[in-house]
């Protein structure tokens, strides 16, 4: 059985509810945990403000150095996530990668050569959070393998 289980985490408490689901179920099926954090460039952090001459300093410019800053800190949130999750216990592959691009999407392409994809409900509170997220309602009607979605983490 087994297979790759590609997880999307965010930081937040209910996608490392869902990383600790799938490092539960990786481990009983002899599979492999995918961690993968999507990052996005803000579109606005070079355009200088509505009729300035050029970008005024202290207005952060996109560059390989910013995109390089954001990379490692969508590795530490991955690292921090699979250690709350408990995935060192539990003997898995682990594998961490972080992505350039919008979530929904870039998730989807990634479920292509996927066996499993595992994402957490987005949302902050009682009503809020029993509303379905973006990127997990993205996920169900445009992947290209079972989608889980794991509530907890509230």
């Amino acid at each position: 059985m087994g297979g790759r289980i590609v997880v999307g985490v965010d930081g937040s408490a209910a996608s490392v509810a869902a990383l600790a689901w799938a490092g539960r179920h990786a481990a009983a099926t002899g599979g492999s945990v995918e961690v993968v954090t999507v990052w996005e460039r803000d579109p606005y952090a070079a355009a200088p403000p509505m009729g300035a001459p050029g970008i005024p300093a202290g207005i952060p410019v996109a560059s390989a150095e910013v995109d390089a800053a954001v990379a490692e800190e969508a590795r530490d949130a991955a690292l921090f996530a699979v250690t709350e999750a408990g995935l060192d216990e539990l003997g898995v592959p682990v594998q961490l990668r972080e992505m350039q691009g919008h979530p929904a999407p870039v998730l989807v392409e990634i479920s292509r050569d996927a066996d499993l994809v595992v994402v957490g409900p987005s949302g902050h509170g009682a009503f809020v959070g029993m509303l379905l997220g973006s990127v997990a309602s993205h996920l169900i009607t445009h992947a290209h393998c079972p989608v889980v979605v794991v509530r907890g983490g509230d």
